[in-house]
């Protein structure tokens, strides 16, 4: 198979710093949030100033930086599915992040996960092309190895309830049929996206840190599919207190790492 022949060469015929240059004093650490209503709110509450772009034939992406509680992060647009996120992160890795914090919704393949819960991934099923272009073949990636201490203890004191399991990566969001649910779910998965096992993958081959978790949305663990608070405007509010859950991930891990 073609996704079999992996190579492990870091030197393609197109590299991303042939596209974006290393910027001086680029932040270490970028959030990233996958709905655009969020991440307009975020920009605007942090104050965020553009600092550099990345584009496509989708049109122009803008990276912004923000202080919050004195340190400097970045701001980044997650795109959907793996090849554009991906790709959108060689360039901004190019630029000179070394860590990246991503927060996505979710459908969910236990009912039991209520609607908004926090879910953190301990393990990825790779049903996506992508990550197979960074690690060598295999069902799962080891997701979030580092930082998961902190995060729990950080939500316990922020009194969020959350859970831990594997999550289901995949390209083909109308093909999660319910054969591959129920063996998706044999394999222990817990919810689906469409991200995770690539930018983990991304990530471990070039070097950089990487954090997502995910705030529960659809359920498909039900007779009939139930958007419940999929659409980005539902429940607005309490997405928008997840969300800087991110931002004060990146602050704690600052802290951490000078206190080291």
């Amino acid at each position: 198979m073609l996704l079999e022949q992996f190579d492990s060469n870091k030197t393609a015929v197109i590299n991303p710093d042939l596209v974006h240059f290393r910027r001086e004093n680029f932040p270490e650490t970028v959030v990233s949030v996958f709905s655009n209503v969020l991440f307009e709110k975020l920009v605007s509450f942090l104050n965020g100033k553009e600092i550099a772009q990345y584009g496509d034939i989708d049109g122009i992406w803008p990276v912004y930086e923000a202080e919050y509680k004195g340190v400097n992060i970045a701001l980044a647009k997650g795109r959907l599915g793996a090849p554009a996120c991906v790709g959108s992160f060689e360039e901004i890795i190019a630029m000179g992040a070394k860590r990246i914090i991503l927060l996505g919704n979710c459908g969910v393949l236990d009912r039991n996960i209520e609607d908004c819960g926090i879910i953190i991934p301990v393990k990825a099923l790779r049903d996506e092309g992508t990550s197979y272009h960074y690690a060598p073949p295999s069902d799962y990636i080891d997701v979030n190895l580092r930082h998961r201490a902190l995060f729990e203890n950080m939500l316990r004191e922020l009194g969020y309830n959350y859970v831990e399991g594997v999550t289901w990566t995949t390209d083909a969001f109308y093909r999660e049929t319910a054969e591959k649910i129920k063996s998706r779910k044999e394999m222990g998965a817990l919810c689906v996206e469409m991200e995770c096992s690539a930018m983990q993958a991304l990530c471990d081959f070039r070097g950089v840190e990487f954090f997502q978790f995910l705030y529960a949305g659809d359920n498909l663990d039900h007779p009939r599919w139930d958007p419940r608070s999929l659409n980005g405007h539902v429940k607005l509010s309490e997405k928008e207190k997840i969300v800087m859950l991110a931002v004060e991930l990146a602050y704690r891990i600052h802290q951490e790492n000078i206190s080291l």
